[in-house]
């Protein structure tokens, strides 16, 4: 009796160590943008939790069709930029409400956390919270295109041929506010968003001549700027700045009417199984420090509160250089897609690149 005591006991003791090993050795799973989960950021995160970071990189559009497919399972924590969160939500149900209690708001840049809090809210429950952001404008290279302040000006005549864009909604929507209109405005009527649209859609088919070529990836802009090619772009801060560390004439410009504004989140897959795993990578990653190496391995700052101080002094240097407080206040923030203007800005998109 004694012996077979033993041998119960025993059984017990691995049956507890073997629990305990495999939760030590718990696993979160992250669907991310390249460059916001750094080997030696998860390599620090490992050491301090002792949970395996496993990363799937991917874009918006991507995130949503594998969640879509799963009904929200296969990723503990993703990561979709604050406008595409909501309507998903609506539609397929794939995120979890986010428990704020669990979140050190402290580490936050206060106006970033309660923008993207306000942003992904569907009936009374909030679903996002901000990580990374950045913002959309123009490249210039100052000695070539000293007066190109906003996106109208890349249609100077002086320009023919020297300019270039991503023909996405991005520019279509910077270019609508450059003509003093306010598509974001318009997003809950449909026909006031077309008529603005069209306009700016007009514009950009009669800048099609000073238009170089139609970069559609940042390696390609990159080459375009660095040989001369091109003197001014619509583009994403991040490309600005990493040309400014090559060249102390080139930098991200800031619309006058204003730069777009777009937040990445962390967000909760409906069926994730590590949510407070989850949620320790959260409050790890926006420590000011971490954040920090977030901020120089993807080229975009940080919603973490004191981490710009402690990027590359290049990096940092150049968004000095490129935003003032009062572009920061300025920003047009990227709000959640209504259903329907996507395809109708898309027609309009077609039609400038067949022209």
């Amino acid at each position: 009796m004694a012996k077979k005591m033993g041998v119960l006991l025993g059984a017990l003791m691995a049956g507890l160590i073997f629990a305990s090993g495999a939760a030590s050795a718990k696993t979160l799973r992250l669907i991310t943008w390249g460059g916001y989960a750094p080997d030696a950021v998860i390599k620090l995160f490992k050491e301090q939790t002792g949970i395996d970071v496993e990363v799937t990189v991917s874009n918006n559009e991507d995130m949503i069709s594998k969640l879509r497919a799963t009904g929200g399972a296969g990723f503990d924590l993703a990561q979709p930029s604050q406008d595409r969160i909501s309507g998903p939500q609506y539609e397929f149900g794939i995120y979890k409400p986010i428990d704020y209690s669990k979140i050190d708001s402290s580490l936050f840049i206060a106006p970033l956390f309660d923008a993207a809090k306000k942003n992904t809210t569907l009936d009374g429950k909030a679903y996002g919270v901000a990580h990374v952001w950045g913002t959309y404008g123009m490249i210039a290279d100052k000695t070539k295109a000293p007066d190109v302040r906003d996106f109208t000006d890349l249609c100077k005549p002086k320009y023919a041929g020297k300019i270039s864009m991503r023909l996405k909604r991005p520019v279509l929507i910077g270019m609508a506010y450059a003509m003093g209109m306010d598509p974001f405005a318009a997003y809950g009527d449909k026909a006031k968003y077309r008529e603005i649209i069209e306009k700016s859609g007009q514009k950009l088919a009669e800048c099609k001549s000073n238009v170089k070529t139609y970069w559609s990836g940042s390696d390609e802009l990159l080459n375009l700027i660095r040989s001369g090619e091109v003197v001014a772009s619509g583009a994403w801060d991040s490309t600005g700045f990493k040309l400014n560390s090559e060249n102390p004439n080139i930098n991200f410009v800031v619309p006058k009417s204003g730069a777009l504004g777009w937040i990445d989140t962390f967000a909760l897959p409906a069926k994730g199984k590590a949510d407070a795993e989850a949620y320790q990578w959260i409050n790890f990653v926006m420590q000011p420090k971490i954040a920090a190496m977030i901020t120089d391995a993807s080229g975009s700052f940080a919603a973490s509160k004191g981490s710009k101080e402690l990027v590359s002094k290049s990096l940092s240097k150049a968004f000095s250089e490129a935003f003032t407080e009062q572009d920061i206040a300025n920003i047009n923030w990227f709000p959640t897609i209504p259903p329907g203007l996507e395809d109708m800005e898309g027609k309009i998109l077609d039609r400038i690149a067949a022209q």
